[in-house]
């Protein structure tokens, strides 16, 4: 992701979580971040006319990473594509040699819940009331050594 991308990307935020999107100050921040020895890298996925249909970013520390973000437009879920943009995530934590990687996903979708446990994700805690305003509470997850358990999802 570049800055050119923020817009479009915004707009596929606003569509996706308009009661909890990011803003265009949180993006540009994160994207700062994304230099060369930084502790952000973000990747967005295009379609074939070049639109912008899926994002994510980690956040990555030390030996610890974190999934700040993570989205596909709702016309091209089931694709493949929230699956290779967590490969790209986790491909990178284990680069980086983070030791576990942490998310937070809400608790009221399944959909996303069930992609990350085909990757190996465990849920360890709840965050009460973490996505706002709608007071949906987060289930926390996590990957332990990204680099020994990054499997290829689509076959188990």
């Amino acid at each position: 992701m570049r800055w050119w991308d923020i817009d479009p990307v915004m707009e596929l935020e606003l569509r996706l979580f308009p009661e909890d999107a990011w803003s265009h100050g949180m993006y540009w921040s994160e994207l700062a971040e994304t230099h060369p020895g930084g502790t952000r890298h973000y990747t967005v996925a295009a379609a074939p006319d070049g639109a912008i249909v899926g994002y994510a970013g980690l956040m990555a520390i030390g030996v610890e990473g974190d999934v700040q973000t993570i989205a596909v437009d709702r016309d091209f879920q089931g694709a493949g594509l929230g699956a290779a943009l967590l490969t790209d995530l986790i491909t990178e934590a284990a680069r980086r040699g983070c030791e576990e990687l942490l998310l937070e996903v809400r608790a009221d979708n399944p959909r996303a819940q069930h992609l990350y446990e085909r990757f190996g994700f465990e849920t360890i805690g709840i965050r009460p009331g973490y996505y706002q305003p709608a007071d949906v509470d987060a289930l926390v997850m996590r990957l332990e050594h990204p680099a020994h358990d990054l499997k290829d999802p689509q076959n188990g």
